[in-house]
Parts: C-alpha cells; structure tokens; sequence
C-alpha cells in the first residue's frame, strides 16, 4: 500500500512510503514467540494454575444461577452476582458447621479401615495352593497388588476432599478463587468477546460456534455432574444406613465424589463396599459377611444400570458419552500430569480435544466443520447493564 505523506510544509512534493505487510514467515516467527512466552508464563505462574482452574469450574457452576437472578429479579449483572456469592458464602459456612465434620471423621475411619482390609485380605488370600498335584506360592503376588491397591486407594479417601478441604483452611486462596470467579462469572459476556476478537474476521464465526459448542460440553459436565452427585450422594445416604453398610455417611459422600469419574467410579466404589461388608458384615442385619457383601454389590449393580440410563442421560445429556477405553487412559494421563484435579477434569478435556479435532479434521478436509442438524442455543444479549 501507497500512502502520501508530506515530511514538511516546505515541500510541496509529496513523500510516499511503503506500508509492508507480514509475511507468512514473519507471522510464523511471532506466533511461535508469542507461544514460547505463555509456556514460560505458565511454568513461572504454575502455583496458581489450580485457583485458577478452580475459580473457573466455580464460575461454570455459577453463572447459570447469576443469570436466572439477573432475570427474576431484574438486577444488574454485578448485583446479581453479588447476590449469588452471599447465598454461597452462607451454605458454606453451614456445611463447615454441620456436615462437614461428621463427614471428615467418617473418612478418617474409613481411612484407617481400608489399611486393615488390605491386610486381612492378604492374609486371607495369601496361602499356598495346591492345583492337581503343583503348589502356587501367591503371597509375593498378593503383596504387591495389595501395595497397588493402596496407593491407588490411599489418594482417593485422602486427596479426593483434601482439596476442598484445603481451601476452607487458607483463607488466602479461599478470597483468591472467590474473587477471581466473581469476575468470571460477571464480566463472561465481555469475556466471551475478547476470545472471539483474538481470531481473524474470516474465523471469527468459526471460533464463536466452537466456543459455544465446547462450552455446552463444559456446562453439561460441571452443572449434569454436580446435580448427579447430589442426587447419588443423597440416595446412598438413604441406602447404607438402610443395608447397615460401615460409615455410610462417608461412602454417601464418597459415591456422590466418584460420580465425577465415568465409566470407573462405579467399580472403585463397589469394591470398596463390598471390601467393608465382607470383613465387618452389616451393622445391623443378621446375615453373613459374605451375603452383606453380596447385597450391597448387587444393589449397586442395580443402580448403576438405573444411573447409566436414566441418571446420566436425563442430568448430564450425551455430549460426554465416551468409550471406557479412553476415560481410563484419559484418568491415568490426569492423574500424572495434575494429580487428583487432572483425575476429575479427564473426561471434559477428552471431550473438548475430540470436538476440537473434529473442527481441525473437517476443515483438512474440506468438509462442513458445522453440519446444518448441529443446532447451538443462542448467545445472550450483549447488552451490558450497570451493576
């Protein structure tokens, strides 16, 4: 491009100069550096990935909530925001009171019980067999998957609310994740447009309807989940008591959390009560150890047909439906790379990844990334009130 420009009123010929634009190159170089700094970033600021994410998952749960009190009660955004956090603040001080305590000293005990299991099975299981005249030794063998079973155990009953638990006792952190999902939760219009104007006018749609379409994943995953661990959580605690399953206000609390881990959640909570009922029996039913066992695993077999196809579906939608395969894998990767928080989020970054990969494959191959079937709510309104 070509543009005059006049250095001094002396001259009367005009000056021009030549406006460059990037080249392909240029553009590569600075979208790799551009790329470099935020890895660097991220490693330097690596402390405060968690509150991070943290507030982000707190501001999913909550900005669904500020726009239903936003629209009753035709407050400003901000207000209504404020408003939401106050009735937080208030459960949370309740639950420290009154459930939680009860809860934790359940999970102490429950702790300590699943190192007295893993010893009693050992010694149970852990004898010479003799099969058509060979013995197998199996101690070794049972050693170590017993030592496997505890360190796979040992984080779930002691990190699984550790986290929480940890944000109730630092005040810091606590203010931290509260303030910064505040800002989320009222700026997320503003939010959303800022993301949308990082991509070229030609994309821009593109992103926007992406956006949107992992955002349903998201919502789906974090509000479905929620309601689905509240509604298992509750259930079991109607259910163990019932059964006299041991420390059933702790394993309620332990199936509600393990909701959070499809496909294996299931399995690691079967087993864990079906280990309690066959070495301390029912608490309350005059039956062998063995057939409380055996009632606790069939009644959770029961439920969990009722949760895969009613529970899931109806509180959760589709969009998270995954091969086992691939949650298990994605639940180990987790695990490795951020620990209990990488375990609970596995499932909505697998599906992200894959929608994402869908876009990138289709646009490969020249293909519609957006099929006309494919319909996505409507955005609210951009409008911005004063609150």
């Amino acid at each position: 491009m070509i543009r005059p420009f006049a250095p001094s009123t002396i001259s009367a010929v005009p000056v021009t100069y030549e406006d460059p634009r990037w080249s392909p190159a240029t553009k590569t170089v600075v979208v790799i550096g551009i790329t470099l700094v935020l890895v660097g970033v991220t490693i330097l600021l690596r402390e405060i990935l968690r509150p991070l994410i943290l507030a982000g998952i707190l501001a999913y749960l909550l900005s669904p909530v500020s726009q239903r009190v936003e629209q009753r009660l035709h407050l400003g955004r901000g207000w209504a925001t404020g408003v939401v956090y106050l009735l937080l603040l208030a459960i949370l001080v309740a639950a420290v009171g009154i459930l939680i305590p009860v809860i934790v000293e359940q999970l102490d005990n429950l702790n300590l019980d699943v190192k007295t299991i893993l010893t009693g099975f050992e010694t149970f299981l852990g004898t010479r067999i003799v099969l058509g005249g060979f013995s197998f030794d199996i101690q070794q063998l049972l050693t170590e998957a017993a030592r496997a079973l505890d360190v796979w155990l040992q984080p779930l009953f002691g990190r699984t609310l550790g986290l929480a638990f940890d944000l109730l006792t630092s005040v810091l952190w606590l203010v931290f994740v509260f303030v910064v999902s505040f800002y989320f939760v009222r700026d997320r219009e503003r939010l959303a447009l800022g993301f949308d104007s990082l991509w070229p006018p030609t994309r821009r749609e593109d992103a926007r309807r992406l956006r949107l379409e992992v955002d349903l994943v998201w919502r789906a995953f974090f509000i479905g989940q929620l309601l689905l661990a509240i509604v298992v959580a509750a259930l079991f605690a109607f259910i163990g008591p019932l059964v006299g399953l041991p420390f059933p206000m702790a394993m309620a609390a332990l199936a509600g959390l393990l909701e959070f881990l499809p496909s294996i959640g299931h399995g690691i909570w079967m087993v864990t009560a079906g280990l309690l009922m066959l070495f301390h029996g029912s608490t309350w039913l005059p039956i062998p150890p063995w057939a409380a066992a055996a009632l606790i695993v069939g009644i959770h077999l029961v439920f969990q047909q009722v949760d895969l196809n009613i529970l899931i579906p109806r509180l959760v939608g589709r969009r998270m439906r995954l091969h086992p395969i691939v949650v298990i894998i994605g639940v180990l990767s987790g695990a490795a790379v951020a620990g209990v928080l990488g375990v609970v989020l596995a499932a909505p970054v697998i599906a992200s990844a894959r929608m994402i990969g869908g876009y990138l494959k289709a646009n490969l191959y020249d293909e519609d990334p957006f099929p006309l079937d494919k319909t996505l709510p409507a955005e609210p309104a951009r409008a911005q009130r004063a609150g």
